[in-house]
């Protein structure tokens, strides 16, 4: 994200030592308070969360959930630093394959009444896993090819799970061996996938547990599910056993059902003190009264990591929700974006500043831009960012389509009405047999104004580039619960039912350039499901799509991702490989990125940068350390603030990279060669990583604004 009101960039290490011990804990001062501290955080929501098992779904609608109510071993603070939860410290081992967790005595479970249940220990660790694999859970790919065996154990070469590198060694040791060092492990930990769960209890509840019932779990984290009613209510209170209780400021956290169809009530809710934030968008009618009352406490969330696409389907299966009238027109589509130029063609011709304008208005469109999946700013790779490397790679591969490129964020990168029209033209020209215009099916939640806005936008600026007469969108108004069946909800290729959709974004996970580029490996990709396959976790399992996973060019993708993570000595070298990846993952244009997905405008009551912060996994998603003061942020409170947090992420930045830089050079030259999965494949740490992420307020009030900003 790129050329935007505040960028800034700062050279930020988090605390992945291979040594031992927690992140370093830094002296500041208190984030100014204006007013009194509120007990309660308040807001709406569009989607209702679909399971509580926190082992197994990826998706936000219930990540956001479960990692309030579970301790994972680690957790971040506020300036991203990963420090004790759950685990009291952690050891790795002098080959880095081997980290060894002291588990923390006291951290109880407690059912959903808050009465005890029993001390959390290493098994329920040992559990978690099991049980994750076992349900098959959707974040397999997170630890899969990363801890020794469980691949060999899902693919049913091993039959005992103990074998697999996870063991309880005692109550309170817990210690898992990996495939190959992973620097960046313990920023795992704090993804559901490594959570805990009481054997006792899952015995007793059995396929019951994490149904959307809050006796379902237990739970050992700062807050406990006290009301979950569909289309209603979510409620949290706190959890009274909690072992780190005095960092709990929040007793409740209140959320309410809203479908968004009032785009303006947000503001009023506001006024009557029923949220403690809402955006604020410049193109709602209401927005000078906004401006006139709350001017001063307008202030604008910081980019995030994450990125949201414009995703095609290559292997559309379903085809309920259409705008085509017979089976030739759903035959050509399926030729055209299976075919590289069509989909450059949408690329080239698809208008982005005009698009955001629907959100940000005329003066702020830019600012949220995206153009590459990974983050452009995210590494730097011999001198240059990473999107400046993508950028050379990218004149290797096309110099005519390519010279000149910017992908900085903050600009549309691709948007040029001739190169469009050309690729139309050779798009057509390599289609024989397919009859134009293509038509491309684009859901789209018929109550919330903002998404037919954006559909619309989209529609008249593609027709515009490319012609109606060679492709046309086919915005498919769909009411809640059919649009998630078919987009975010959709668990299978065969229930994914659109060409193309502008409401896929991936977090990352974990602190390495393969956590966004895995997702579109052919056979084990998180984010194969939204363009149309289904993952193939097992070896030699029969697949029903075989022609057009092969026709996508992914195998090829796969080739490039493998053999960046097969770097394990070399930084640049590897950031290297990988921005080779993303350059070819532009050039095919499957998912074409359009914003990172969090620098709205917002009046908030949130005390700036008083939650955890997390550039990767769910950890700005707890709401433990928040803190809600009874006065909106001004923009001065919002600056000293970010002033103040930006200074001592400096010095926390320092601190860890002295800290891990000799254990990464000692343990790259003991490192494994890569085998066949950016996810066996371990990396050193981050370095001149761009502060491009939201602060941790901006993250509590996304999901006031649509379904768009829920992460697949």
């Amino acid at each position: 994200m790129k050329k935007s009101l505040r960028k800034v960039v700062v050279s930020f290490v988090t605390a992945l030592t291979l040594g031992s011990v927690a992140a370093p804990m830094l002296a500041s001062a208190q984030t100014e308070v204006v007013g009194d501290l509120v007990p309660e955080y308040k807001t709406t929501y569009l989607t209702d969360p679909t399971t509580l098992d926190y082992t197994f779904s990826m998706r936000d609608i219930n990540t956001n959930h479960g990692t309030n109510f579970i301790e994972s071993l680690y957790e971040n603070d506020r300036y991203g630093n990963y420090i004790p939860a759950a685990a009291e410290s952690h050891e790795v081992s002098e080959d880095g394959l081997v980290y060894t967790y002291k588990i923390r005595p006291g951290v109880m479970w407690v059912d959903n009444n808050g009465n005890e249940v029993a001390e959390t220990t290493a098994h329920d660790f040992v559990t978690g896993l099991k049980h994750a694999v076992d349900v098959q859970s959707e974040m397999l790919p997170i630890v899969q090819y990363s801890i020794k065996g469980l691949n060999d154990y899902i693919n049913g070469k091993i039959t005992d799970f103990a074998e697999v590198g996870v063991k309880a060694v005692d109550d309170y040791t817990l210690e898992y061996t990996l495939e190959r060092p992973e620097p960046y492990f313990n920023s795992k930990t704090t993804y559901g996938i490594l959570y805990p769960i009481n054997q006792e209890f899952l015995d007793s509840v059995g396929d019951d547990f994490g149904s959307l019932d809050p006796a379902s779990i237990l739970y050992n984290g700062p807050f406990v599910l006290a009301n979950l009613t569909a289309k209603s209510q979510i409620e949290y209170v706190k959890n009274e056993s909690y072992w780190d209780l005095e960092n709990v400021f929040i007793d409740s956290v209140q959320y309410t059902y809203n479908d968004n169809s009032d785009p303006e009530v947000f503001y009023r809710l506001y006024k009557d003190g029923a949220v403690s934030a809402f955006g604020v968008n410049p193109t709602l009618p209401i927005y000078e009264d906004v401006q006139k009352e709350l001017g001063e406490y307008i202030t604008q969330a910081q980019r995030p990591g994450s990125s949201f696409l414009l995703q095609f389907n290559l292997n559309r299966i379903k085809h309920e929700a259409t705008g085509k009238e017979n089976d030739k027109q759903h035959e050509d589509t399926h030729a055209a974006v299976l075919n590289k130029a069509f989909r450059q063609a949408i690329m080239f011709g698809f208008d982005k500043h005009t698009y955001m304008t629907q959100d940000f208005g005329e003066e702020f469109a830019d600012t949220d831009i995206r153009n590459t999946l990974v983050a452009p700013d995210f590494a730097m790779v011999n001198g240059e960012s990473f999107g400046e490397a993508v950028e050379r790679h990218l004149e290797e591969i096309n110099p005519e389509l390519y010279e000149g490129i910017n992908l900085e964020d903050g600009q549309d990168a691709f948007y040029d009405t001739e190169k469009a029209a050309k690729l139309i033209e050779q798009a057509k020209s390599e289609l024989e047999g397919v009859d134009f215009p293509i038509q491309l099916d684009l859901p789209v939640l018929e109550s919330i104004p903002r998404s037919v806005n954006l559909a619309k936008s989209m529609k008249a600026s593609i027709e515009e580039s490319l012609g109606a007469e060679n492709v046309i969108i086919n915005p498919v108004l769909l009411n809640q619960d059919t649009y998630l069946a078919s987009t975010f909800n959709a668990t299978v290729a065969a229930e994914v039912d659109y060409d193309i959709t502008n409401e896929s974004g991936w977090i990352p996970d974990y602190l390495d350039p393969s956590t966004f580029l895995d997702i579109y490996l052919p056979t084990n990709g998180t984010f194969l499901v939204p363009i149309g396959f289904d993952p193939l976790l097992k070896e030699g399992q029969e697949d029903p799509y075989a022609e057009a996973r092969e026709a996508s060019g992914l195998f090829e993708y796969a080739e490039l991702v493998n053999a960046a993570a097969a770097i394990t000595d070399d930084l640049d070298a590897r950031y290297d490989a990988y921005a080779k990846a993303q350059a070819w993952l532009t050039d095919a244009a499957i998912a074409l990125p359009i914003r990172a997905g969090g620098s709205q405008l917002r009046v908030t009551n949130i005390v700036p940068f008083s939650g955890p912060y997390a550039f990767a996994g769910t950890g700005a998603q707890r709401f433990k350390f928040l803190k809600v003061q009874s006065e909106p942020v001004s923009k001065d409170q919002w600056q000293a603030a970010y002033d103040d947090w930006s200074a001592n992420k400096l010095d926390a930045s320092s601190i860890s990279s002295n800290a891990s830089k000799e254990d990464s050079d000692e343990s790259a030259s003991e490192s494994a060669e890569g085998e066949e999965s950016a996810e066996s494949e371990e990396s050193e740490e981050m370095k001149d990583e761009a502060e491009k992420t939201e602060d941790s307020e901006a993250d509590k009030t996304e999901e006031t604004e649509t379904a768009e900003e829920t992460a697949e």
